[in-house]
């Protein structure tokens, strides 16, 4: 019995002596009309992974466009039951790019063929508006300056 409560209690301590920071976040980016760098804009999710089928997750993050401008952005992403279609609606605030009180609505529609695997293509149907992918994030993208419009 002893022994059993020593290594609970050994195993605690370790748990919370861990530094936050080796919990690494997952990022999940969509670029639409060629990304952020490229003309178009990208959508940065921090902590997002897709859904199971049927399902929605929280969206919450940052979006990058024009050279300088980073709003903040938040909503849902939701995978159909056949788990071929990813949505993701979402709203963003800037008030230097877009006005006071004015948010950017966007609607991402992401295909693939089949339930498992990449998302090939898609549309997003809002304020940024072309054609969307699901890219990986790089470090740049991640990058959330202090300083933006």
């Amino acid at each position: 019995m002893f022994r059993i409560k020593a290594s609970l209690s050994l195993l605690l301590a370790l748990t919370l002596a861990a530094p936050a920071s080796s919990f690494a976040t997952e990022h999940y980016c969509i670029a639409t009309s060629g990304g952020f760098g490229n003309g178009g804009t990208t959508f940065i999710a921090t902590g997002f992974a897709v859904p199971s089928e049927g399902s929605c997750a929280p969206w919450a993050g940052f979006t990058k466009t024009a050279d300088t401008v980073v709003l903040s952005t938040s909503g849902a992403g939701c995978l159909s039951s056949d788990g071929k279609v990813l949505t993701v609606s979402v709203s963003s605030i800037d008030p230097d790019f877009l006005g006071v009180s004015t948010p950017g609505w966007d609607y991402i529609r992401l295909s693939r063929s089949g339930s498992k695997g990449s998302f090939t293509s898609g549309t997003d149907n809002g304020q940024f508006g072309g054609s969307a992918d699901a890219i990986s994030c790089t470090s740049s993208l991640e990058n959330l300056p202090s300083s933006h419009d």
